[in-house]
């Protein structure tokens, strides 16, 4: 009898102990780690959805990196900023994609629910719409492009016309090096107002130029002309595209 109770006592620590490193392990966000795939629910569509989330550096999973893929709506390897894991919930904001001044940020909550399911809501311009994702797999995080110095031929200020939505915007880019090893730029956007726009990335690649405002939902990506010189490109407002060349301006 008292060594039937000393089993049944060993039994019990073993799996309270068990329980305790679970919940511990779901407390600190350990289990969101990983690719999720599964649907957006839009009303009368489903959407295909993939989310990367992965701790990164030596903080033991303090820190952490998201990108996330909506092969619909044309997006693919956006990162997620403002990135928030605890507590087996997650919240992020989606850069550069499905969002634009006006209308704000895309953004994903979400919390791990029962039998392994990721569930959640995909918030964009007011609306929202319930998403339901399962781990496929480890993650695939796209990060964050850095920006690189530009070369003396892009150095200076750019200017061009573009019109969208039928009201025509003049644009003048301005690309400076304010360190060796990045650039730095301002982008003006002038129609029924001016707006400055900051640059979260400037980046040049075999003479491509490559230019980003996350919290605007603005790219613009074009070719350096040497010969004229101009940079021939693609000016995008969210997943609105119209082409635009940029001439040096004295």
């Amino acid at each position: 009898m008292h060594l039937s109770g000393m089993m049944r006592r060993a039994a019990l620590l073993i799996v309270t102990s068990t329980l305790i490193c679970a919940a511990a392990t779901i407390a600190t966000g350990e289990e969101l780690g990983g690719r999720w795939e599964g649907s957006i629910q839009i009303p009368g569509n489903a959407v295909d959805l993939i989310v990367d989330l992965a701790p990164i550096g030596a903080s033991g999973g303090k820190k952490w990196a998201g990108s996330i893929i909506i092969p619909g709506l044309g997006v693919k390897g956006a990162q997620l900023s403002e990135l928030a894991v605890s507590d087996a919930k997650f919240s992020g904001t989606i850069n550069g994609a499905l969002g634009n001044e006006r209308t704000g940020k895309a953004r994903l909550d979400g919390q791990l629910a029962e039998a392994g399911q990721l569930t959640g809501s995909f918030f964009q311009a007011g609306q929202s719409a319930p998403f339901k994702l399962r781990k496929t797999g480890p993650a695939q995080v796209e990060l964050p492009r850095q920006s690189t110095p530009v070369s003396k031929d892009l150095e200076g200020v750019w200017k061009g016309d573009y019109e969208m939505l039928g009201y025509p915007r003049h644009v003048t880019l301005t690309l400076t090096n304010p360190a060796p090893d990045h650039a730095a730029g301002q982008l003006v956007i002038v129609g029924k107002r001016t707006t400055n726009v900051p640059l979260d990335l400037v980046l040049e690649e075999y003479g491509r130029l490559t230019v980003e405002a996350h919290d605007f939902g603005i790219t613009y990506e074009g070719r350096f002309r040497k010969d004229r010189p101009e940079i021939n490109g693609t000016f995008s407002l969210g997943s609105a595209e119209v082409p635009l060349v940029l001439k040096r301006t004295p």
